[in-house]
């Protein structure tokens, strides 16, 4: 690992103060809200704002073609507010790991999460860390990425058929458990990936789905993943995406005093988790490679001939958001482009939405790509599309998070022999550590 490079080398570098970042995305989420009414009436909007809470929401549900998409944007800004208003909560920071945690429940409020079956969770997880004695900052990341099992919540309350009170019961009570679930598993976990997929609760809540979905089975229950997508808004929304992503690059750049200055360091790195990139390049350099993850990712989709339906847009998000946090350039293209070739040599359609979202979520696995190159980062990106279309029977569609889950699986499989080669390799180069067992280093990394 990489030593990080402290901000307070930068000349002339300043940071925004908590009160700044909390008024932008105050901002952020006002303008998703504003923006709603560009596609829909008041009454449209709130109508379908109320079906989205009623919705099962299981994968995929693309809010915009259950609803409409001023509901979804509305939704999207409730999601954000909500998330913040959590993390005033619990005092924390707005560093690169809740940024992360930020943009991606707003990418996922496109499809999967509301605010009555994220709440559960959320609830759950800080009541963990009440009970533990533990400062509430230490399950805020659990609490925000475990809402991927909103669903789990919905399906229970809803699309059961039981009698609304024991749905109710029933539901808010799976997503308590779930979510009190996660903070301990979670911090388990990442031992089986080393950090190599940073969707770390996603792998989590993968394993806590199946388990709540086998019990569910066992009972008679039938959970059924659906496919709810709209094609419609394409136009409209590539030109919303690219607004804000040149937006966002822009004024990182103008932060960084019309420099590029952090950037270097940031490529510098793995991404392998934890690497807070407004720590290492600082906030300005954070932006920018945020904005230009953004513009990329929404390119390439459109020159592919991808649609930006819901659970699209809410990949680009959950890219961005990651910007900040483990995600850049030069590490995620290859991850996406082994993707695309493996979906184009195999019996996939790279146009579905769920290859679409494989292709965007499977930078979970960017780290690999900045650890070991581009080339096993094309293959690293070719398995992961085979076990993401394979994975979502085991939790019903429940995680909303399915790519975390298969690039959990991958990451786990493909490290320790990548480290194997790397260090028997690194052994032959210096004969002085021949005699060095390669467990042992493999152990310490």
């Amino acid at each position: 690992m990489m030593t990080t490079i402290p901000i307070e080398s930068a000349p002339n570098f300043e940071t925004l103060p908590e009160r700044t970042k909390y008024s932008l995305f105050v901002l952020f989420s006002f303008s998703l809200g504003a923006l709603a009414f560009l596609f829909n009436s008041p009454q449209e909007i709130w109508d379908g704002f109320w079906e989205i809470m009623r919705s099962p929401a299981n994968l995929l549900t693309d809010y915009m073609a259950l609803a409409n998409p001023g509901a979804t944007l509305l939704n999207a800004a409730v999601m954000t507010l909500q998330a913040l208003y959590i993390v005033y909560f619990c005092k924390a920071k707005i560093n690169g790991p809740v940024i992360a945690a930020l943009f991606l429940i707003t990418g996922f409020s496109f499809f999967g999460k509301n605010f009555y079956n994220s709440m559960p969770i959320v609830i759950g997880a800080l009541s963990y860390a009440w009970i533990t004695h533990n400062p509430l900052e230490k399950s805020l990341l659990a609490a925000l990425f475990g809402t991927a099992l909103g669903p789990l919540v919905s399906e229970l309350t809803f699309n059961q058929g039981l009698p609304l009170p024991l749905g109710f019961t029933l539901g808010i009570s799976a997503g308590f458990i779930a979510g009190f679930s996660l903070p301990p598993l979670a911090h388990h976990v990442i031992s089986f990936t080393k950090g190599f997929s940073l969707y770390n609760v996603g792998f989590t809540c993968g394993f806590v789905g199946t388990i709540f979905i086998s019990l569910m089975r066992s009972f008679g229950m039938t959970i059924e993943t659906v496919s709810i997508i709209s094609n419609d808004y394409t136009i409209a929304f590539a030109i919303i995406l690219l607004f804000i992503f040149l937006l966002l690059a822009f004024f990182g750049y103008y932060l960084n005093h019309w420099s590029f200055y952090g950037i270097k360091e940031i490529y510098r790195h793995t991404g392998q988790l934890s690497t807070d990139y407004i720590e290492i390049g600082g906030i300005g350099a954070t932006l920018m490679n945020m904005g230009w993850l953004g513009i990329f990712s929404t390119v390439f989709i459109l020159l592919i001939g991808g649609e930006l339906s819901g659970p699209v847009i809410g990949g680009i998000f959950s890219i961005v958001g990651f910007g900040a946090f483990g995600k850049d350039l030069l590490t995620s293209a290859p991850i996406m482009l082994g993707v695309t070739l493996m979906a184009s040599l195999t019996l996939h359609d790279v146009q579905s939405p769920p290859i679409l979202i494989a292709i965007l979520f499977s930078t979970t696995l960017s780290p690999i790509a900045g650890r070991y190159g581009s080339f096993v980062g094309v293959i690293t990106g070719a398995l992961h599309l085979t076990l993401v279309v394979n994975v979502g029977f085991l939790h019903g569609g429940v995680n909303l998070y399915n790519n975390g889950f298969a690039g959990g699986i991958v990451a786990g499989v493909m490290v320790p022999i990548l480290e194997a080669i790397h260090v028997h390799r690194a052994a032959r180069l210096n004969p002085a550590r021949q005699e060095v067992d390669p467990a042992e280093e493999i152990e310490k990394l």
